[in-house]
């Protein structure tokens, strides 16, 4: 993974346990590289995401699904995640994804 999202847990020092944990919701495929019948969904990044963003806000799947999949106390705009960890476009504090790119602003 080369461009890791701000908010990844980061848990063993450097990579991203939990992107690489992160499976699609019929758990055969790593989260982003379904083939299923929900493929077209799966693999599409937008609105707000867990902290690794491979999986929607409150559908992860990974060893933090427990924490990740609720939300206690103050929430973010979008209100899907933490107030402090919000992962969706309305946090401008996030910059634009990997391979993303900005055609909204001026020029």
């Amino acid at each position: 993974m080369s461009s890791q999202p701000a908010t990844c847990c980061r848990k063993d020092g450097s990579q991203c346990s939990c992107a690489e944990q992160a499976k699609c919701s019929c758990g055969a495929r790593k989260a982003l590289d379904c083939n299923c019948q929900k493929a077209s969904e799966e693999n599409v990044l937008s609105g707000p995401r867990c902290s690794c963003a491979k999986r929607p806000a409150q559908e992860c799947t990974c060893e933090r699904a427990a924490e990740e999949n609720k939300v206690s106390g103050a929430a973010c705009e979008c209100g899907k995640r933490p107030a402090d960890a919000c992962t969706c476009e309305k946090n401008p504090a996030l910059g634009l994804r990997e391979g993303e790119v900005d055609f909204t602003t001026k020029a």
